[in-house]
């Protein structure tokens, strides 16, 4: 099976060290992070200057990973990822990363579910009950790492799955 292009989206500040853990489990071409001082040359854009990034980034992606660290739930960006993807019908599925150590060694506490507050029908049905998300059921980081890289495929194939059938 080919490797799908994913986008992945994140709180980057705390979690760019476990998302690029996962970023680099290489069963999925992901999108490029912004080095930092390309980052800030972005923000000092503006909003728009972010939105017209991230738009360009989801450009021909056909899933988005939310990396849920502690804080990542309602950050502006990330819900902004999050709506974009699911309007263009693109695969969306959530993944804790709060058990992976960052670059000091250290786990984080388990963050809300970011769909939680998105609704997708005029029922007022919760994303977070249409898109799937994955809490890795060990509680050290290299069984968390495995965990995810040895199902990370069938995860974003399920998610594909889950929009395209999603009235």
């Amino acid at each position: 099976m080919p490797k799908r292009s994913t986008f992945f989206s994140f709180h980057y500040q705390p979690d760019s060290w476990r998302a690029s853990q996962v970023r680099n489990i290489g069963v999925v071409d992901g999108n490029q992070p912004a080095r930092d001082n390309d980052w800030e040359a972005i923000k000092r854009g503006g909003d728009r200057a972010i939105q017209n990034w991230i738009d360009a980034q989801l450009k021909g992606k056909s899933c988005t990973i939310v990396l849920i660290g502690q804080n990542t739930a309602k950050r502006k960006w990330v819900d902004y990822e999050i709506e974009n993807s699911w309007n263009n019908n693109k695969g969306l599925l959530g993944i804790h990363i709060h058990k992976l150590k960052d670059r000091f060694g250290i786990q984080s506490l388990k963050g809300s579910n970011p769909f939680s507050h998105f609704t997708v029908n005029r029922d007022g049905q919760s994303l977070a009950n249409v898109v799937p998300v994955y809490d890795p059921p060990y509680w050290n980081s290299q069984d968390v790492y495995r965990y995810i890289a040895t199902n990370l495929s069938d995860w974003i194939e399920n998610a594909i799955w889950v929009r395209n059938n999603y009235g």
